[in-house]
Parts: C-alpha cells; sequence; structure tokens
C-alpha cells in the first residue's frame, strides 16, 4: 500500500517552516544571545549563509529521487552502500528525535507561565498528543502544522511591529567598531553563537523525507525548500536585531521564554498571548519532527534495511503506526534525560554531518549520471563543493572548541 500523495506547494511550504521556526527563534535566541552577545544578528546570518548551499544541494537531491528516507537513499545512488546508508538513515532519524526532545524541554519553559507542573507530566502529555496527530494522517498532521505555522509566524511578525523602531534606530557604527578582526574572543563568540543559531535554521531538510506524500514532488520540493529558508532567515536576522536593542543581553540569555521578555519589553503587555503563540509553536515543531522521524523509519523498513514492521500502515489513517510509536518513545527519553543546550548542540552537530555527506554525494551523483528529464538543477556545481568544505570547517570548530 502505497503513501497518499496529497501535499501541495503551499502544506510543503508550511510545513517547512513549520520545522525551521518553531524550537530555534522561540527557544534558542536567548541561549546564542548569552553566546555572541549584541553580535547575535550576525551569528544568525552566518547560520543562514551556512544552510544556502546545503539547500540547493537538497533541492537537487530530492528532485532526483522523490523518495523518504531521501538522505539514505540518496548516498546509496552516490556509492551503493547499504552499510553508509543504513549508519545515516540511523543518524537522520537521531537528530530527528533529538530537535523533537529539545523542542519539547523548551515548551516547559513557555508552559510554566500558565501552569506549575513538573518537566516529565507536561512532556508526557505533549508528547502523547503529538503521537496521536500522527497517527492520525498525514494531510489532517500538516494542515494542523500548517495552521500552526501561520499562527507562529503571526507571533513573530508581532515582535517584528512593535520592535520596529529599534529596528530604525539600529546604532550600526557601534556595531561595525564591535568586530574588530582583531579581537579573536569577539570572532570566536560569533562562530560559536553561529554554530547554536544553526539548529534554528534546520527543518528544511526533513522535507525530503515527505516526498512520496507531495504532489508533484520534482517540482515542488525544491521550491518548497528555497521559499521556506528565505522566509525564516529574513524574520530570524529582524528578530535578532529587535531583541538586543530592546533587552539586555544578561535578561534574555537567563530566561527560559525568551520571545515573552521581548514582546512584554515592546508592547507593555502581559506576556500570555506570545507564550501561547510560543507554546503552539514549539508543538508544531515537535509534531514535525515526529512525522519526519517516523517516514525515516518506514522508508529505510521499505528498503528492506530494517524490520518489515516498521513499514506496515494503518489500513484506515495510511500512515506508518509502529515507526511513529517507536519514535515518540525514544522522544520521551531524551526529553527527560538530556538538558536544552546539550539537545540542540548534539542536533547541529549530527545534521552538519549529514549535509557535508549530501553533498559530497551529490558530487559523485552528478559525475557518474545525467541529469534526469524534468527535475531541478543546482545552479552551479560548485555549491556542493562550497557547502562541503564550510560544513566540515564548523565540524571541526565545534570539536576543537
Amino acid at each position: 500500500m502505497p503513501l497518499k500523495r496529497s501535499l501541495t506547494l503551499p502544506l510543503l511550504t508550511l510545513y517547512g517552516l513549520g520545522n525551521i521556526l518553531g524550537a530555534g527563534i522561540y527557544v534558542l535566541i536567548g541561549k546564542v544571545a548569552g553566546i555572541a552577545g549584541i553580535l547575535t544578528p550576525l551569528s544568525f546570518l552566518i547560520a543562514s549563509l551556512l544552510v544556502v548551499t546545503t539547500a540547493f544541494t537538497y533541492s537537487e537531491l530530492s528532485s532526483r529521487y522523490p523518495v523518504s528516507a531521501g538522505e539514505a537513499v540518496y548516498l546509496f545512488k552516490a556509492f551503493g552502500n547499504r552499510h553508509l546508508s543504513f549508519i545515516v538513515g540511523i543518524m537522520i532519524l537521531t537528530t530527528g528525535v533529538l530537535s523533537a526532545a529539545t523542542i519539547s524541554v523548551g515548551f516547559v519553559g513557555y508552559l510554566d507561565i500558565f501552569f506549575d507542573l513538573s518537566n516529565w507530566i507536561a512532556i508526557t502529555l505533549l508528547l502523547m498528543l503529538l503521537g496521536g496527530l500522527a497517527i492520525w494522517g498525514i494531510k489532517e498532521s500538516v494542515q494542523a502544522a500548517a495552521l500552526l505555522t501561520l499562527i507562529e509566524i503571526t507571533g513573530l511578525l508581532m515582535i517584528i511591529w512593535f520592535g520596529r523602531d529599534h529596528l530604525g534606530s539600529f546604532d550600526i557604527q557601534s556595531y561595525t567598531e564591535t568586530l574588530s578582526v582583531s579581537n579573536i574572543s569577539i570572532w570566536g563568540g560569533v562562530f560559536a553563537g553561529a554554530f547554536l543559531a544553526f539548529y534554528a535554521f534546520i527543518g528544511f531538510e526533513d522535507m525530503v523525507n515527505v516526498a512520496e506524500e507531495v504532489i508533484e514532488p520534482e517540482k515542488n520540493m525544491p521550491k518548497a525548500i528555497i521559499l521556506s529558508l528565505i522566509i525564516a532567515s529574513t524574520i530570524y536576522i529582524l528578530v535578532s536585531l529587535i531583541a538586543i536593542s530592546a533587552v539586555s543581553i544578561d535578561a534574555l540569555s537567563a530566561h527560559s521564554a525568551p520571545l515573552a521578555l521581548i514582546y512584554t519589553q515592546l508592547s507593555g503587555l502581559s506576556p500570555n498571548l506570545i507564550a501561547i503563540i510560543g507554546m503552539l509553536a514549539i508543538v508544531n515543531g515537535a509534531l514535525i519532527q515526529i512525522i519526519m522521524a517516523s517516514r525515516v523509519l518506514y522508508g529505510m523498513s521499505q528498503q528492506q534495511w530494517l524490520p518489515r514492521i516498521l513499514s506496515r500502515l494503518n489500513a484506515k489513517t495510511q500512515t506508518p503506526i509502529y515507526a511513529t510509536f517507536i519514535v515518540v518513545a525514544i522522544i520521551y527519553a531524551l526529553a527527560l534525560w538530556l538538558p536544552i543546550m546539550r539537545l540542540a548542540e548534539l542536533t547541529s552537530l549530527f545534521i552538519l554531518i549529514i549535509f557535508s555527506l549530501m553533498h559530497l554525494a551529490l558530487l559523485f551523483i552528478k559525475r557518474k549520471r545525467a541529469m534526469p528529464y524534468n527535475t531541478v538543477r543546482c545552479y552551479h556545481s560548485s555549491i556542493p563543493l562550497i557547502g562541503l568544505i564550510t560544513n566540515i570547517g564548523f565540524i571541526i570548530f565545534y570539536l576543537v572548541s
């Protein structure tokens, strides 16, 4: 029984945006500010440039091979090695559950504004709800995610609206003076912040794992990847500029619900509205990660790399029910075990390794196989090479810092 093709370009773009925007800006902007200080917007800019080449690489790969478990399949097409593809498939699954666990822990910070619940109770209720929604059906799940995405974008636009005066009065001269190339410690903080901010941009790569449920994936997948990344990058940089102008760095980095703090500072209103939007954004990000990770298990099972039971679909909803149960259980364990900063750093490291392998895979595929008809190509053959070099550079930076 095949997966049902029901995702249009708008739905797919909102799916990607929901995954990118969720935890990154609502949960981690304060943590990035604690590392990069007033240079936080530069960290977000560097992180966005880091993912641009990867977005183009994924656009071509997803257009060539529009299948679930995309990255594992791309590697197999490039190198013909099932063991390598299996390892990468497990790494992708790991990033999905690590990211969802990060998001789930971040949810508690916003929930604390309303209810004083223990972490394990809040996380249990959240994951039970999201697991049930993911099993309900892909169209229903993505429609719910699309609605939540629109709500979380509204919250970010509210921050930009209330903070618009800060954008006009931003002190570019003092910012430029701070960026003295001779000050190595400052640049170390910028790149360390960019490594953490990088987590805020991941999510577009998860879109390829629902390719078998997309209408005309050869055309719509590349468009949705690029669109979602452009929109997210613009919003992130604007919000980060406002954040460091409106709130002290110490207060921002210490707060568990940073956008609620920024909203209150800018508007003078209660943080309740933005806290609710923040919770919905976080819920959305976790839901999308559950969908993605379960599709990775499904796709790997379809390739006969994992037990067949993981590709068994529910007859009514046509969703991989057993794969979803396993994913939710792993997320639950990680969310209760690891702190949020560690979860985010591990996710970023695994994703950088995967991105590097995807650039390498595309370089090999382009040498071995002609471009199929009706598919989207990378704009220049040097793009995957540039992406490979920059991603490896960031991996080395993280490991030695």
